[in-house]
């Protein structure tokens, strides 16, 4: 059965396969390196104060913008290659573009099982024994930290909500008076 796999291939590459757990061990790749060069530019970002050379802040800004499209490239080339497990076109991963599809589009990409045979793209791929162990740890941080971030933004928008209604009846009494 393992004669018909494919054993050696880039990640990086956009033809090519990749199963559930493959796609989710190299997107948990790209957040972790996404995560760490966001906590070296929040170290070295106030290093650059408002008397330092503007040519500094453009250099940045430019590295930014370079990590940001590197970022959207391989999360498309990610897609692709999963949309090819599912013997699909590459073009359904533009669907990443449209607010709210995207989400939907996403759960379809790690709930929906490839194909087992070869199809039109290739042979099935071997998922690597670290993109198991990275796709296991987003499958247990992605609802962790969606809740966190629940509990976090529900209190803190009642209260901003309860400050602004006691605001605007201070104004109304204000303008009452």
């Amino acid at each position: 059965m393992s004669s018909h796999l494919q054993t050696n291939d880039s990640g990086f590459s956009a033809s090519g396969r990749f199963g559930r757990l493959s796609y989710l061990g190299w997107n948990m790749l790209l957040t972790v390196f996404v995560f760490i060069l966001g906590i070296i530019a929040a170290i070295f970002i106030p290093a650059f104060d408002t008397s330092s050379t503007s040519s500094a802040v453009y250099i940045l800004g430019g590295l930014f913008v370079i990590v940001y499209i590197a970022m959207i490239y391989f999360s498309f080339v990610f897609s692709i290659r999963r949309l090819h497990d599912r013997n699909q076109t590459g073009w359904l991963s533009l669907l990443m573009l449209i607010p709210l599809i995207n989400f939907f589009f996403f759960i379809y990409l790690i709930c929906a099982k490839g194909n087992p045979d070869s199809n039109t793209y290739g042979a099935p791929r071997i998922t690597k024994g670290w993109e198991k162990v990275l796709a296991w740890i987003y499958i247990i941080l992605l609802p962790l930290s969606i809740v966190f971030l629940a509990a976090t933004a529900i209190p803190a928008y009642q209260s901003y909500v309860e400050r602004s209604q006691q605001i605007q009846m201070q104004y109304q009494q204000y303008d009452a008076e």
